[in-house]
């Protein structure tokens, strides 16, 4: 018997009849349709069949009959293959969006001709690669292995029905049959739509590189406003980096309390101190750092107070940060009040409404209910609420007090007769008459920004953003002398640089308060205030004459300097600085100076005092995130370097907040490190 296997193992397998392979493709296709009638069972509901059982059932007749290895390695590779194929055919070829009912009718058909398609290929395919490898044999075993083949043919196509579309296991088992289908996509309707951004903030290119020989004079308004700080502060603790346009660098740098140097009487309402250091982020320039600290006037001089609360209760103030958090906000300056001060409450949204008529704070409670009782709703008509703000002002005007608008909204100014421009007029007119205007701004997603910074310049007021309660805390209890009682107005800075000294200059900051040069002179050309108590800082980078870091060549046809001339009486002043004010009942102009030389110098940036240092951080990291190229190169680490080290007395923590926001903006900012 041994002998006759040996004989039958020499002879090549039979030559596969087209009988045996019409048999294989018409198994296969009478197996699918049977399995597409059962489509619908339940999951798992198939006989249970071992993983390896038809690898066992083709692969043990084939080595049995010990038929060439072609044939086997070709059983092994469409077998798989088969299986992927549907496997992918099924997975991918359902629509998203759809209900699993929606997708089994509509894929019925297409799930029925693919897997079809692929039992068909399969079969021809093993069929062609037995038939090339097929020679003559005797007539005997040539029977008996076509029948062989035959069987097998016909084993194989059903096989591949039942288990074609079944997935492969991780070792390449085929598994039991199941149905993939597309995870569930959300209808359109049922997907929220994302919250509409519209903020508005001012553009302004930052100042330029001028040079000394044709632009000497720097003119600009004092800006003691907070608001930018506050915004940058709460999108970088939301996990963003705030956009380039929020940042204004004098206001973050304005928004720490610094202990300057204070004038001691309010005949002189503060005092100028200008500190030269090195550059941290160049070491070719220098840094010109002007300090003026407003004189702060005791509360038993603090002249009477008539406020006005002009609260926006629109629609879009109906969230936690907005209304809540502004009627907190209010609470809190109520209770900083002195009884003989007045509180008046005006809402605007759809119509004006007075809330509160003119109530001294000695009647707090009724001021507190008032405040208690402010529900949002409607559009937001900005200018007929400010009207009648105004109003109630002038009603209980105080001659020689405080006499204030305090503006509290999100900014969103959208329903109205007004314009923009007219409600700059408007503003400025009441100004004119003695009643000032703040603006507390709240809230995110619709805030204006641009229009809040000209309201509150035209007013002769601050603008704020209260992002927390502890802010609220910061700007209308703590600081609530400077907030509320004007010391000057109208303060207006120049500085003349010398250019035997200085080659080129650069403004830091106040881009959006930039004065022609005439405008100094000019009493009629409004500028900013100073509160009681308040600190300004304005720092200018300036490049000595002949440093390598020039960034402007000679002029050709310029004047030169004629050997052995006189020297100037000034020649040894590196700048000239002058300030302009007017006192806050008062319309002529007073003139304070400062000469500027080498004795204002230190010889490095860490022998400076500390409030310096710690302010030229807060300037780096301004300048930083709003993407002036000057600071490219200088890291996140050297300004928190530089700021750790300067904190210095820190009693609310301010200084150590911004330390931790630079960390923050430095892991948001990837490559820009």
């Amino acid at each position: 018997m041994s002998d006759d296997f040996e004989k039958l193992g020499g002879l090549n397998p039979p030559k596969a009849s087209r009988q045996a392979r019409a048999r294989a493709l018409a198994a296969a296709m009478q197996a699918f349709d049977e399995q597409q009638e059962n489509a619908t069972a339940t999951q798992g509901s198939a006989p249970p069949v071992r993983q390896s059982s038809i690898f066992n059932r083709i692969w043990s007749p084939i080595m049995n009959r010990k038929l060439l290895a072609g044939s086997a390695l070709a059983t092994l590779l469409v077998v798989p293959a088969a299986a992927f194929l549907t496997l992918e055919l099924t997975r991918n070829g359902a629509p998203l969006g759809e209900s699993v009912q929606e997708i089994a009718l509509k894929e019925k058909p297409k799930q029925e001709a693919e897997p079809q398609a692929a039992a068909k290929k399969a079969a021809a395919e093993l069929a062609r690669q037995q038939e090339v490898k097929t020679v003559e044999a005797p007539a005997a075993v040539q029977a008996e292995s076509q029948a062989a083949a035959s069987a097998e043919a016909d084993a194989l196509a059903n096989r591949m029905a039942s288990d074609s579309a079944a997935p492969l296991s991780a070792v390449g088992a085929v598994q039991p049959q199941m149905t993939f289908l597309s995870a569930p996509v959300a209808r359109d309707e049922m997907l929220a739509a994302p919250e509409e951004n519209r903020e508005r903030f001012g553009k302004a290119e930052s100042n330029p590189v001028k040079s000394v020989a044709t632009d000497p004079v720097s003119t600009f308004s004092i800006d003691v406003d907070t608001a930018s700080y506050a915004f940058v502060r709460r999108s970088l603790m939301e996990g963003q980096m705030p956009e380039p346009d929020a940042v204004r660098v004098e206001e973050m740098v304005n928004y720490f309390p610094y202990d300057w140097p204070r004038s001691a009487t309010a005949a002189k309402p503060f005092k100028a101190t200008v500190t030269v250091t090195p550059t941290p982020w160049n070491g070719g320039t220098r840094l010109m750092h002007v300090a003026i600290k407003g004189y702060d006037v005791v509360p038993a001089e603090a002249p009477k107070a008539n406020l006005v609360f002009l609260i926006d209760v629109s629609g879009s103030m109906d969230e936690p940060d907005k209304l809540l958090l502004l009627k907190g906000a209010f609470r809190l300056l109520v209770e900083k009040l002195r009884p003989e001060d007045t509180v008046s409450i005006v809402t605007y949204a759809g119509n004006a409404g007075t809330v509160l008529e003119p109530t001294t704070v000695k009647d707090k409670a009724k001021i507190l209910a008032a405040i208690d009782t402010l529900q949002p709703g409607g559009s937001t008509a900005g200018a007929e609420g400010i009207d009648a703000a105004y109003a109630l002002a002038e009603k209980a005007f105080v001659k020689g007090g405080v006499n204030r608008v305090m503006l509290a909204t999100d900014g969103d100014f959208n329903v109205g007769p007004s314009s923009d421009e007219d409600l700059k007029r408007l503003i400025e007119e009441k100004r004119r008459s003695g009643i000032f205007l703040s603006v507390l701004g709240f809230g995110r997603g619709n805030y204006n920004d641009a229009l809040m910074q000209t309201i509150a310049q035209n007013g002769n007021g601050t603008a704020a953003y209260i992002d927390t309660l502890a802010e609220a805390q910061k700007t209308l209890v703590e600081e609530a002398g400077s907030s509320l009682f004007a010391i000057a107005k109208d303060v207006k800075l120049q500085v003349e640089f010398n250019p035997a000294a200085i080659a080129e200059y650069r403004l830091i900051g106040y881009e959006t308060r930039a004065l022609k040069r005439e405008d100094f002179n000019n009493d009629k050309v409004d500028a900013g205030d100073i509160g009681s108590g308040h600190s300004v800082t304005a720092i200018y980078e300036v490049t000595p004459k002949g440093s390598p870091a020039v960034l402007n060549d000679d002029l050709r046809y310029a004047t030169a300097e004629k050997p052995g001339a006189e020297a100037s009486p000034n020649s040894g002043e590196l700048a000239f600085l002058k300030i302009r004010y007017k006192k806050p009942d008062g319309d002529r102009s007073e003139l304070i100076t400062t000469p500027v030389t080498e004795a204002n110098a230190v010889p490095s940036l860490a022998e400076a005092p500390t409030d310096v240092r710690f302010s030229v951080a807060v300037a780096a990291f301004g300048q930083k995130l709003s993407g002036v190229t000057a600071l490219a190169d200088y890291s996140y680490d050297s300004i928190i370097d530089l700021a750790a080290a300067s904190k210095g007395a820190d009693p609310f923590g301010y200084r150590g907040e911004f330390v931790n926001l630079v960390r923050l903006a430095k892991g948001f900012g990837g490559s820009r490190n």
